[in-house]
């Protein structure tokens, strides 16, 4: 067996496709949806360069993180478990492989829910992991710092254009979900790194006169598969664990203002959801904060310690 994922799934993924329509009288329709499923998969896992050999529960669950955030749905996400699981059982059974990645992969509804946040000093260590002092290490700061100020998703992000950033007036104008304009307020951290790029890095970027804010070392925009692939690096540079995307940054940037104070609706509204219960999931991480603060500092709830040292 090959470790090349490509070549893994062009050899065997016919085979277990067959098995699905006909042993399991799966309709053509599930089978094409369960084949798309794992050919996503093989591509997401050669655009990162992981050998299907070195597959595992963390890739499964990068993968499915990746999905969710782009959009799937959690029908279209246990359907996607459900693929990987088939696959993957199909190959240990066939013995091609040793080990099924999915044996220890949770239902999507156990992680899926509650969304995982940085923490401050995550947040700053990945902020300043970019080389500023290249071109590209300027922009990917100015793209990080601006994506934590603001919430926007990470098609928002690249697709920002340099007239619809304030500098002056500290906003930004977006253009989200069904072409729908928000108007984002942006920090003056974001903003310093922002000019800074704009200053000395975007001019030798721009040969083509771009309208696109960030821009990559042709002056085309930069691409939301590029931008992850860049975050997840910077991310391992800057040590975290966990796994990452341009979304946990969204969610840390909700997550850390409701844990400041700030009220639900204007949080909605930075975000661009459409319906505030979308936002609401964001309570649920500020609750937890909130638990642990109360544990932490109320009289009534710390632990009871036990008599000093002396006393009768």
């Amino acid at each position: 067996m090959r470790a090349d994922a490509g070549d893994f799934l062009v050899r065997h993924l016919p085979t277990y496709l067959d098995r699905l329509a006909v042993e399991r009288g799966l309709s053509p329709r599930s089978v094409e949806a369960y084949g798309r499923d794992l050919s996503e998969f093989g591509r997401w896992l050669e655009s990162r360069g992981i050998p299907i050999a070195k597959v595992g529960r963390a890739e499964i669950v990068r993968h499915l993180q990746a999905r969710r955030a782009a959009g799937l749905s959690a029908r279209s996400a246990a359907r996607l478990i459900s693929s990987l699981r088939g696959f993957f059982g199909f190959a240990v059974g066939e013995k091609i492989i040793s080990e099924d990645p999915t044996a220890h992969v949770e239902n999507p509804k156990t992680w899926a829910a509650l969304p995982h946040a940085l923490g401050p000093s995550e947040v700053d260590a990945l902020l300043a992991a970019p080389d500023e002092s290249g071109p590209l290490g300027l922009r990917d700061r100015a793209m990080l710092e601006t994506l934590y100020a603001t919430g926007l998703r990470v098609s928002e992000l690249v697709r920002l254009e340099t007239g619809r950033v304030d500098l002056e007036g500290g906003t930004v104008l977006v253009s989200g979900k069904g072409n729908k304009e928000r108007l984002v307020p942006l920090g003056r951290g974001a903003r310093k790194w922002i000019a800074r790029y704009l200053a000395d890095a975007r001019p030798g970027l721009d040969p083509k006169r771009s309208p696109h804010l960030f821009l990559n070392r042709r002056g085309s925009p930069m691409t939301r598969q590029r931008f992850w692939q860049l975050i997840e690096g910077y991310a391992r540079k800057a040590g975290i664990r966990a796994a990452i995307s341009p979304h946990v940054l969204r969610h840390s940037f909700a997550t850390h203002l409701l844990e400041h104070g700030a009220d639900l609706r204007s949080v909605q509204m930075m975000l661009g959801h459409a319906d505030i219960s979308t936002t609401q999931i964001y309570t649920h991480v500020s609750r937890a904060r909130l638990r642990t603060v109360y544990d932490e500092f109320h009289p009534r709830a710390r632990k009871k310690k036990g008599p000093r040292e002396g006393a009768p």
